[in-house]
């Protein structure tokens, strides 16, 4: 299956991309409240998304990519990184693979197309779940500082 050989390769080169990313993220002032996170967690992070792709699409259910980006908004709310850093670090990390697959130029028959084309979709509908989790936490993480409560709390 062609969109399983490009989320391995995406795996395989997990470490370039990790590390691409975390400069940009580092480097950016669209990112710059990352700062405030420890960089051993964020590199991890970074690293750990584009290692486990495969395993992302193919076996994780809703249910996991919700508890894995509440809790990791939760995180980076209580960590002071703001929605909109957030999200821009989640788009960048979209885009780093579309910067990767397109540079790789793999794909040359219409039937590798369609995979590729498989791929993308299947990746856009994962950050695009996560995104929404995140959102839905940043949101109760608000009201409930607002509220007058310690972030994290119920």
């Amino acid at each position: 299956m062609i969109t399983l050989r490009l989320a391995r390769l995406i795996e395989e080169h997990s470490d370039k991309l990790a590390r691409g990313l975390l400069l940009q993220i580092q480097n950016s002032e669209e990112t710059s409240d990352f700062k405030k996170v420890p960089a051993l967690e964020l590199q991890q992070r970074t690293y750990e998304i584009y290692r486990n792709l495969t395993d992302w699409l193919l076996n994780k259910t809703e249910k996991d990519i919700e508890s894995t980006y509440t809790e990791l908004a939760r995180r980076r709310a209580a960590q002071g990184v703001a929605y909109s850093q957030f999200l821009c670090a989640l788009a960048r990390t979209k885009e780093q693979l579309w910067d990767f697959l397109q540079g790789e130029r793999l794909i040359e028959e219409p039937v590798g197309l369609y995979g590729e084309l498989e791929l993308f979709r299947q990746i856009d509908h994962f950050f695009n779940r996560a995104l929404y989790y995140a959102a839905c936490t940043y949101e109760a993480e608000g009201l409930r500082r607002a509220a007058g409560h310690a972030p994290g709390k119920k």
